[in-house]
């Protein structure tokens, strides 16, 4: 005997939720002027301690926020803090990720105004964040050279969603069998558009190159949001 069950499709509600939120954060960064990044990466690549690279780098130009989204414990948030960052701690709880309703209630606990540009240095996971679209004008991630060059084949959406690619603890390269041209041909595979950049947090190597490029990123956003030509 057939049954009548109803079947409800939880995951496409889920999605349809996000995007409505996601709108909501693009206007909000609208009205504000305020430039959002993504900051994606696994636990330990060097997410925060390439957040502090970029945020001496660009605190001179910008007004510099950090939502710091961690599942609990507020370390990142206190590092990046006393470099200088208006600083918002985000518990996720057992959710490994951000969606965008989560990033609008951190962007509403910033005291106003608004910083020009502010970071989102997401739960670490090259999985769930990678799915989830929080309204950032710019998607960046890290993938570390200990971390292996086929990670792109085993999480294909993480890179193919960047814009920005950074391969990052490239001074430990001699240590390990990491082949950077074999990890970009896989990474432009999925995505011809990303930009690359090996860097060292430790130690800056590269760092001056990328934090060009994303100075013209955070500008071009900024001056589109306010109505200004860009020259990016």
């Amino acid at each position: 005997m057939s049954l009548n069950i109803d079947m409800i499709e939880v995951r496409a509600d889920l999605e349809e939720d996000n995007d409505r939120y996601a709108l909501l954060v693009r206007e909000l960064l609208r009205r504000e002027g305020v430039c959002l990044i993504n900051l994606m990466a696994s636990p330990g690549a060097g997410k925060t301690s390439v957040l502090c690279r970029v945020i001496d780098a660009l605190r001179e130009q910008f007004s510099v926020g950090v939502m710091e989204a961690d599942m609990d414990a507020d370390v990142d948030a206190q590092t990046v803090a006393a470099r200088g960052a208006v600083t918002v701690q985000l518990h996720t709880g057992v959710s490994c990720h951000m969606d965008a309703k989560m990033t609008l209630r951190g962007l509403d606990a910033f005291p106003k105004p608004l910083p020009d540009v502010v970071f989102l240095e997401n739960v670490g996971n090259l999985v769930c964040p990678a799915e989830f679209d929080v309204g950032a004008d710019w998607k960046l991630m890290i993938l570390s050279v200990p971390e292996g060059d086929d990670k792109p084949l085993k999480y294909p959406l993480m890179f193919t969603v960047a814009d920005c690619m950074l391969v990052n603890k490239i001074d430990t390269a001699p240590v390990f069998d990491f082949d950077l041209d074999r990890c970009e041909n896989a990474v432009r595979a999925l995505n011809p558009n990303v930009e690359i950049f090996p860097v060292s947090a430790k130690t800056g190597e590269g760092m001056d190159a990328f934090v060009r490029r994303l100075t013209a990123r955070i500008d071009a956003a900024l001056r589109e949001k306010r109505g200004e030509k860009s020259q990016c």
